[in-house]
């Protein structure tokens, strides 16, 4: 169980991230004005002490806390330290310190350093809780708070004696201005310096600090507080999901996992450091695509080359627990990408990267040149090779998208979830992609190799007489340019690829348990999530009723139904395949056992 302390935006992520979970969890904060919308979790409000909350989390087994309110809740952080319970902090991103902005470790020194300087109207900025830690100051200068328009804001207002017509108001849904709002603020009220508390991209804390300093405002931040070292630090929902599997390991069923071009990443951001500054790092921080920074651990294996683990997933990943290695020396020419052993060679066109480069995908090349670039702006040649990578190549699809010799250094997020389909999905369209990219005529969409084979051997045009003996059916022209991808499951995701793609043709080769499926309109046939629906069947041919009721297997159909019966599966195939591919050809062949 886990228990988060939110009323942020960062406690709505933090919501998000244990939803995915599907079991109960707690959501406390100190009022009720926050609305956020939960199915498995259990609304607390009110301030808890220390004691409270470790009562509670003994009371309900919580095992970990997370820590998701706001930066200057002070109180509510001394707390939780003081409950000596694992915690989880998900903390804003603050920045370095910005240039001629002046910092106070507290409100006293705020006071101290405003009243030094000839400030003639101060906009406080700093929230309505701050009134009375600025009081020193505001009974003494022109000063203006902007606070939300709550009756305990107000009320905070009032109680510290501070006049209510230097009160301003934000917006009534209360979403955070522009800086060009800002701007205009600070001009009407004719202020020649702000205040505000170093709350984070998600307080609004930059825009605030930018409109002011283009205004030439002077600029005083409260620095935030600091907290517990031996809390656990994250600023995404990747790395607060990561720490919960680490720190609550039974919440989520499944573990996520880092991509190869994560992994790559951090192997030649750490190549690199070791490389110019002789840095024997054992871990490495980096970014992920969306800005979220994540920590892995790492290898030097010697000056300038560094090695990463592919971080286990419970995801169904051929390339988990490979070793990938980067070397990165001095270049001429830019940042150079070399193919070292293990890491496959675009053959083909269509996957975004030239024919003869290494297949390292765009993704995972600009996250290491942003890396290398923050470090330095040198010429720099990085060679990435894969332990054991053209074995591991062989259980992969790279063949047939013409990546040889080695697996694929990809990954679009930088993290690989759990049993997630996506990695399916993704390499069901890069094969799309190629057949568009080489221009074929017609792809062949195909659930296996059983049904690829049947597609192959095929070559006479679709029978549609009633009459026609399925056992003996013939399957797609096999054209030039056609081209076999499997689908496995995801009908739907494969077709709606090709149509995106503008394939101009499409057969999609299928076997009757998965026919049956379709034809009811599934367009995802894992037998996991639908199972043949025997009064489905029943519905198409009542008269075979009896006949149906007593099969246990799908194919065992084609002995005792007519002809008719099966091109009837064919057409509502055919119904809900145009549904997600609405233009173009469109066949569909059912394909029998006997010629699997």
């Amino acid at each position: 169980m886990i228990i988060i302390f939110g009323g942020t935006t960062e406690g709505r992520l933090a919501v998000d991230v244990c939803e995915n979970a599907g079991k109960p969890y707690y959501y406390s904060t100190k009022s009720s004005a926050q609305d956020v919308e939960m199915h498995n979790g259990v609304r607390l409000t009110g301030a808890l002490s220390a004691d409270e909350i470790v009562a509670f989390c003994k009371e309900k087994d919580v095992k970990c806390i997370i820590d998701a309110a706001h930066p200057f809740a002070v109180n509510l952080h001394q707390e939780i330290a003081a409950t000596k319970m694992p915690v989880i902090r998900l903390q804003r991103s603050f920045g370095k310190h910005i240039d001629g902005v002046v910092y106070c470790s507290s409100y006293e020194d705020a006071v101290a350093k405003m009243s030094a300087e000839n400030i003639h109207c101060l906009l406080a900025l700093s929230g309505a809780n701050t009134i009375g830690k600025l009081s020193g100051y505001w009974n003494h200068h022109k000063t203006i708070f902007r606070i939300l328009q709550r009756p305990e804001s107000i009320e905070t207002a009032l109680k510290n004696g501070f006049p209510t017509t230097n009160l301003l108001f934000y917006n009534d849904d209360y979403t955070l201005p522009t800086k060009d709002e800002e701007k205009e603020l600070m001009i009407q009220i004719g202020c020649d310096a702000i205040i505000t508390k170093e709350s984070g991209e998600s307080g609004g804390f930059f825009t605030k600090v930018e409109a002011a300093i283009e205004l030439g405002l002077k600029v005083f931040v409260i620095e935030h507080p600091q907290l517990p070292s031996d809390w656990i630090y994250v600023n995404g929902k990747h790395g607060l999901r990561r720490a919960i599997e680490h720190t609550a390991p039974e919440f989520f069923p499944l573990k996520t996992g880092f991509t190869t071009g994560a992994c790559a990443t951090a192997a030649a951001k750490a190549a690199l450091l070791s490389l110019l500054y002789d840095e024997p790092s054992e871990e490495i921080s980096f970014a992920l695509p969306d800005g979220e920074i994540m920590t892995v651990p790492v290898c030097i294996e010697d000056k300038g080359i560094a090695s990463v683990i592919k971080d286990f997933s419970d995801d169904p990943d051929v390339t988990k627990g490979c070793k990938i290695i980067v070397k990165a020396e001095k270049g001429t020419r830019g940042i150079r990408f070399l193919r070292g052993r293990g890491v496959g060679i675009v053959t083909l066109p269509g996957l975004g990267i030239p024919v003869g480069e290494p297949a390292i995908n765009s993704t995972p090349r600009r996250m290491i040149e942003d890396e290398i670039r923050n470090i330095s702006n040198e010429d720099f040649d990085v060679t990435i090779s894969v332990e054991n990578g053209e074995e591991i190549a062989k259980k992969t699809f790279n063949e047939k998208v013409g990546v040889m010799n080695g697996i694929s250094i990809i990954g679009t997020s930088g993290i690989v979830s759990p049993l997630s389909n996506e990695a399916f999905i993704q390499s069901i369209k890069r094969e799309i992609e190629v057949a568009a990219a080489i221009k074929c005529d017609e792809i062949a969409l195909v659930s296996g190799k059983k049904g690829e084979d049947a597609v192959k051997r095929g070559n006479d045009d679709y029978n549609h007489d009633h009459n026609y003996d399925f056992s003996n059916q013939k399957t797609a022209s096999t054209k030039k340019t056609l081209r076999c991808i499997h689908y496995g499951n995801f009908i739907g995701e494969a077709l709606k690829a090709a149509y995106e793609l503008c394939i101009p043709s499409v057969t999609v080769a299928i076997m009757i348990g998965k026919a049956v499926k379709l034809a009811e309109g599934h367009l995802d046939t894992h037998s996991h999530k639908v199972q043949m629906n025997k009064d489905f069947l029943k519905s198409l041919a009542p008269e075979y009723a009896d006949k149906i009721d007593n099969i246990k297997l799908a194919r065992e159909l084609w002995s005792i139904m007519p002809s008719d019966f099966f091109e009837t599966i064919r057409k509502k195939c055919y119904e809900h395949c145009r549904t997600v591919y609405p233009q173009g050809e469109l066949k569909i062949r059912l394909i029998c056992d006997d010629q699997a």
